[in-house]
């Protein structure tokens, strides 16, 4: 029997009878077709179902840093450079004759005086020497130093190295201190050679290195025309910004701004300098913190659980080397997350068969806690949480056998800075957003309509636009102390 009746062949019975005339074909298509407009209107859920949970991803720059105002198309701030003399980019001659001279060719220059006493560590054979200098040449091209050590023999003799040393082998030189002679005197005027003990000292003037960032313009915009807002399909609805009802078009537009919002976060994570020099000045680009790590910050590659504490451990040794903030937060995708819990478990005194039970009770009950939400190692507090993200299959998560961001350590640290809008001292995280706005005009997040519907008397144009716009950048300070963990 064929159920594919003609329309107009229907025969409606008295009586619940399963007949070829009396079949409804609702999913026919074309001319003469049966469909729910010809008989009657379905049976609809009213309520959206949120099978993809919270969509947004925004929320991370709100834990980790603060919004501030700013009137100028450029953020300009200075970093401290750091306050002992060492070099590591230098050449050392031949030890004939016991010279001992140090080519130290650094671009700032020899700023290594005549009786400072200096370290030198050699990291190819494992020695140092101590040396007082002897000698400290400031003219000739970046300046060389004569040290002597104190055992009264050469470097060569003194087991500190075989021969000549050669630029990049990564030997280090430090100053710990100085040694003048009793009744001494530090002479002005360095052309002049002064008596015995009398020396010139090299003036060591304090440095900084100044950054930059420019903010970018993000717009967005809805449209729905004059006709489509006449007849409203009403849907009940719970969107991630908490409000809740029936909304069909404003509906849409309450996507768009979220989508939005997500884009002011996201673009402030991912944003780059534009090279390109025929696009260059008029889309810039801006530096956004990824940028910002791996120019001036740390990047750890390949971390996982079975590198385990020990590479870790090198990430901290990095981080003493470094700033040394003590309260740090780390936000990562799912694998490096249980990377971590699985290298924490490891080293926990409650491990036993794979599981981590004795995290605080020493109780086997707790064994389903298996994840970590903080920890210390050394004189770190560290912070774990996942960042949705680098999870979100609509963004970075889903990624297998791709060298991407899978984690990114923050310092929880501030810095005190002259806020020139406010008029006083205010204490700033190092991630933090800066966004134009005036007393005229507010670009932090701007939203107008724009048309002829929805309550918009602005143009002849049958719809309505609603129009969104913000114009921010994110300024990353002290980056050497970001960690960026990628894939291999």
């Amino acid at each position: 029997m064929s159920l594919s009746p003609q329309f107009g062949s229907l025969q409606p019975t008295a009586t619940q009878q399963i007949l070829q005339g009396n079949y409804l074909q609702f999913n026919g298509a074309g001319a003469g077709a049966n469909n729910f407009a010809q008989q009657f209107l379905p049976e609809v859920y009213e309520q959206e179902v949120e099978r993809y949970g919270n969509r947004t991803l925004s929320g991370f720059l709100r834990m980790v840093g603060a919004e501030m105002p700013m009137s100028s198309d450029q953020v300009i701030w200075s970093e401290q450079n750091r306050l002992h003399i060492s070099y590591t980019g230098f050449s050392i001659a031949a030890d004939a004759a016991n010279t001992n001279v140090i080519n130290l060719q650094a671009a700032d220059g020899n700023t290594v005086s005549v009786n400072d006493t200096v370290v030198l560590l050699n990291p190819a054979n494992g020695a140092e020497a101590k040396c007082i200098v002897t000698v400290s040449n400031t003219t000739a091209g970046a300046g060389s130093i004569t040290v002597q050590p104190y055992q009264g023999v050469g470097l060569v003799a003194a087991g500190f190295m075989a021969g000549a040393i050669a630029l990049g082998t990564g030997v280090k030189l430090f100053v710990y201190g100085s040694d003048y002679g009793k009744g001494s005197q530090i002479l002005t005027n360095s052309a002049v050679a002064g008596p015995q003990g009398n020396q010139t000292r090299v003036s060591v003037n304090p440095s900084f290195t100044q950054y930059s960032n420019s903010p970018i313009i993000l717009r967005s915009q809805y449209t729905i025309s004059g006709s489509d807002m006449s007849q409203i399909g009403w849907v009940e609805v719970a969107t991630e910004d908490g409000t809740s009802g029936f909304l069909w078009y404003l509906k849409a537009e309450s996507e768009t701004r979220l989508r939005f919002e997500d884009y002011l976060e996201m673009s402030m994570v991912e944003s780059e300098y534009n090279q390109v020099a025929a696009t260059a000045a008029t889309n810039p680009g801006t530096q956004g913190m990824f940028a910002a790590i791996q120019t001036r910050g740390n990047v750890e590659v390949g971390f996982t659980a079975a590198a385990g504490l020990d590479e870790f451990d090198a990430i901290l040794k990095n981080l003493d080397t470094q700033g040394a903030i003590e309260e740090n937060m780390l936000f990562l995708q799912r694998q490096t997350s249980l990377d971590f819990d699985d290298m924490l478990a490891s080293i926990s005194g409650g491990f036993a068969g794979g599981t981590a039970f004795g995290l605080f009770e020493n109780s086997e009950e707790m064994a389903l806690n298996l994840g970590f939400s903080g920890f210390r190692r050394g004189s770190y507090d560290f912070y774990k949480t996942d960042w949705k993200y680098l999870n979100d299959a609509s963004t970075r998560g889903g990624l297998t056998g791709i060298s991407s961001v899978e984690g990114v350590l923050v310092p929880a640290g501030t810095s005190t800075v002259y806020d020139q809008i406010l008029g006083t001292n205010i204490r700033r995280p190092f991630l933090h957003v800066r966004y134009r706005a005036s007393q005229s005009d507010d670009r932090r997040m701007k939203s107008w309509l724009t048309g002829s519907a929805g309550g918009a008397s602005t143009s002849t144009l049958d719809a309505m636009e609603v129009n969104f716009l913000s114009e921010r950048c994110l300024i990353t300070q002290a980056a050497n102390n970001f960690v960026l963990f990628k894939g291999i």
